[in-house]
């Protein structure tokens, strides 16, 4: 199936959002009944879920990873430590979890993709999102990244260190730029309402890259969840077009495993890329038939859209 999709232009990719300790044997199945090429984890297994990571390293799919800041919850903080339901002197459930997505995990790396011309880069790992400087102490202790300019510059690194032009960003939380209502994809919806919660360390290397004349089709996170705690009648906008051409898609439909009328349906987050545009981001449903079983179409390129010659 894949060798197939790589003779032809397009590129199938599936982003899946917050996981949330919502992953089955199920979902790998309904990945292959999907068709994808590529897939794209924005973090946030769990609360240090190794088994739920030792299941997606498990995928035989390409894939790239990074690490959110659940990932991390007994370990980042004090608070955290305190409730640790393991003997932190004995075990590492952080580096468990990075040892087993291996080269997968593309938190300040990447991962080049031969067959598709195009390198995956990671943001910050274990982002808590916003502009102050949050879990800083395993960020410090982990990568040696001491504040957020060095965090952009250690995103850059791995932009300069890419084999391919084409750059796809994968991130926990989502860059600064993308809007200041609570309702854009990285808008603040917590009291006080209202605010930019991008990552500007992320927004910083995105801008860098462009400067240097990288092609970005798609920047993809999660973290801000799709539905908004102020209130329950619009959800959070997920998917952003930079004048560039860059589109932006925050995939954090959660929870993406539900229940109804006895169907349990899971959602992934596809997006078509073709010959290096992004010509189509949807959230499908798929249901114990593994057929999708609906589908809502986030973005689609114009026809008027000229592709670049």
């Amino acid at each position: 199936m894949t060798s197939q999709k790589t003779q032809s232009t397009t590129l199938k990719i599936a982003v899946i959002g917050d996981v949330h300790d919502q992953w089955e044997v199920e979902d790998g199945i309904a990945l292959k009944h999907l068709g994808v090429d590529l897939v794209l984890f924005v973090g946030d297994f769990g609360n240090e879920s190794v088994e739920v990571v030792k299941a997606i390293a498990s995928l035989d799919i390409p894939k790239a990873a990074v690490m959110g800041n659940h990932d991390a919850w007994y370990t980042a903080t004090e608070w955290g430590r305190r409730k640790c339901p393991y003997d932190r002197s004995k075990e590492d459930w952080v580096q468990e979890q990075l040892d087993l997505l291996g080269i997968a995990h593309v938190g300040y790396g990447k991962l080049d993709f031969p067959a598709w011309n195009l390198t995956v880069v990671g943001g910050r790992p274990f982002s808590w999102g916003g502009p102050e400087w949050r879990f800083a102490e395993i960020v410090q202790e982990r990568y040696g990244v001491a504040s957020l300019e060095e965090s952009a510059d250690r995103i850059v690194k791995a932009v300069k260190s890419a084999a391919y032009e084409t750059i796809i960003f994968l991130g926990h939380n989502g860059p600064s730029g993308l809007g200041d209502r609570p309702e854009d994809p990285c808008g603040k919806d917590w009291h006080p309402i209202g605010g930019d919660f991008g990552d500007p360390d992320f927004g910083e290397a995105i801008s860098q890259a462009l400067t240097a004349g990288k092609t970005i089709p798609l920047v993809t996170f999660g973290h801000m969840h799709h539905t908004l705690r102020h209130t329950k009648k619009v959800l959070r906008k997920p998917v952003f077009r930079s004048p560039e051409g860059t589109i932006y898609l925050n995939a954090a439909s959660v929870p993406r495993i539900v229940e109804n009328g006895g169907e349990k349906l899971r959602n992934f987050s596809l997006v078509s890329l073709e010959a290096g545009v992004v010509s189509q981001v949807s959230l499908v449903w798929v249901g114990n038939d593994f057929q999708v079983a609906s589908e809502e179409i986030f973005y689609e390129r114009s026809a008027s859209v000229v592709q670049p010659a």
